[in-house]
């Protein structure tokens, strides 16, 4: 019974293969939006004033839990244009859309303040609109849902068990490692902010 129960918890869901097709297409756009938000950084380094180490850790945490879900074995035995093979497409494609959404108005918003380590610019700017007016962090909303995304496309859904609680406490100790440049760059007007705008869900949490 107890490699039974072992068996039924890392077993890959059946898939098929529109969902993966619509991963595979989102994670390069994904991809091709990361690279062209760092190119347009790169003349915009010099001028960091603060940089966090202590929030590669948490960056680390969060990519040992994309590799949970994205490795293991696959099940694609769902005929393509059926049903269920169709709805996992389109539960994949909103949330790598949101994903990418979410990335794309973020580093907008941001423009030269982003960076994917946690840091201040002497220069840098207090950013409260774009998403940032409704979450703090939405990038990392946005990286959730890919998180999601991914267990759903690949059948994965289980190693979410483990691959939540790690995403969670990456994004934690990024989230405070951020929190705390932000609030000694910006003190009180940065305490305003933060008391009236929740961190990942709008109005929630």
């Amino acid at each position: 019974m107890g490699a039974t129960t072992m068996i039924s918890l890392v077993a890959p869901a059946p898939i098929g293969k529109p969902g993966l097709v619509v991963l595979l297409l989102g994670f390069v756009l994904f991809v091709a939006a990361l690279l062209f938000a760092w190119w347009r950084q790169r003349d915009r380094r010099q001028g960091a004033a603060r940089v966090s180490t202590r929030a590669t850790a948490g960056i680390w945490l969060q990519a040992t839990a994309f590799f949970l879900v994205a490795f293991g074995p696959l099940r694609p035995t769902l005929l393509p244009m059926t049903a269920p093979a169709l709805g996992q497409a389109v539960v994949v494609a909103l949330l790598v859309s949101t994903c990418i959404g979410m990335f794309l108005s973020a580093t907008a918003a941001m423009g030269r303040n982003w960076s994917v380590s946690a840091r201040t610019r002497r220069d840098h700017d207090l950013v409260t609109w774009g998403p940032f007016a409704t979450i703090r962090h939405p990038i990392y909303t946005g990286l959730f849902a890919m998180l999601l995304a991914m267990a759903v496309a690949f059948g994965h859904w289980r190693g979410l068990i483990v691959a939540v609680p790690l995403f969670a406490y990456g994004a934690w100790i990024r989230v405070q490692e951020e929190e705390k440049l932000l609030h000694e760059h910006f003190g009180r007007q940065y305490e305003a902010y933060a008391a009236r705008v929740k961190r990942f869900i709008p109005g929630i949490f």
